[in-house]
């Protein structure tokens, strides 16, 4: 969690990104520290996407300013993202349905056998490892991910991202397709990964997902960002006024996007 003195995992400052001459994102600034989450919230277009997506790689920065642990990160694809530690787990999660755990987490980057062979009996060990660690109640090993649940299949996105060092993950609407039992399994994954030290930044609509998960808020409006604050010193009410209306409640820090009250 975040203290004085400690130096954030991300720092996005002052970023800029347009599209045919809309600004889709204005000068929003947004940071993050080691072990937190940090819920990103704000209508439909209102730029949250398209900011973390620019951390992601996925989209090109027109302006502002990316430092990850205090030093100016130089982020224009993916490629780049993960060569600093981020990883995004998208709504769709991305998995190869038809293998199995162990394969889905050394997609593309498969272990070998001196022969040449896939090495499956190292790849599987690996993920009892991971996943142990991540989810101890995980026993389906041998079985496609497609018979999985939407929990267990949350689990093996997020186990394939953290072994492959991500220190930065991007959540987009984890818990979007899952019931209230799976949702809860996905809270006890976030709170492993924030044990551990992993930054994460929430991508929701759900402002009670975000109330359970979050440690801090940062809304967005028509691009900007309305204000920040810790999940502790507001309401759900006021975040919701800073949503729908733009007014940033005395709990949190106005940004640029935030009406001004006489």
């Amino acid at each position: 969690m975040e203290s004085k003195g400690q130096t954030p995992l991300v720092e996005m400052k002052d970023i800029s990104i347009a599209f045919g001459g809309i600004k889709a994102v204005d000068h929003a600034s947004i940071d993050l520290y080691p072990g937190e989450v940090v819920g990103l919230l704000g209508h439909n277009g209102a730029g949250k996407s398209t900011l973390i997506k620019v951390l992601s790689g996925a989209y090109k920065r027109d302006g502002g300013q990316i430092l990850i642990n205090g030093q100016e990160a130089h982020i224009t694809n993916p490629r780049e993202a993960k060569a600093y530690g981020i990883e995004t787990i998208y709504q769709t999660l991305a998995l190869a349905d038809n293998v199995d755990a162990a394969s889905n987490l050394y997609l593309g980057r498969e272990i070998l056998t001196r022969f040449g062979t896939l090495d499956d009996s190292a790849m599987e060990s690996e993920a009892r490892k991971v996943m142990g660690r991540l989810n101890p109640n995980f026993r389906r090993f041998k079985d496609p991910v497609k018979s999985l649940s939407g929990g267990q299949r949350q689990s093996v996105a997020i186990a394939r991202a953290i072994h492959f060092n991500a220190r930065i993950l991007i959540m987009d609407e984890p818990t979007a397709a899952l019931g209230p039992q799976e949702t809860a399994q996905v809270g006890e994954l976030i709170k492993q990964l924030k044990a551990d030290g992993i930054g994460i930044f929430l991508i929701s609509h759900d402002i009670h997902d975000v109330f359970d998960l979050a440690d801090r808020v940062a809304v967005m409006k028509n691009g900007q960002v309305v204000g920040t604050g810790k999940v502790s010193d507001m309401t759900k009410d006021e975040v919701l006024g800073m949503i729908i209306l733009g007014k940033c409640p005395p709990g949190a820090t106005p940004g640029p996007g935030a009406i001004r009250e006489n």
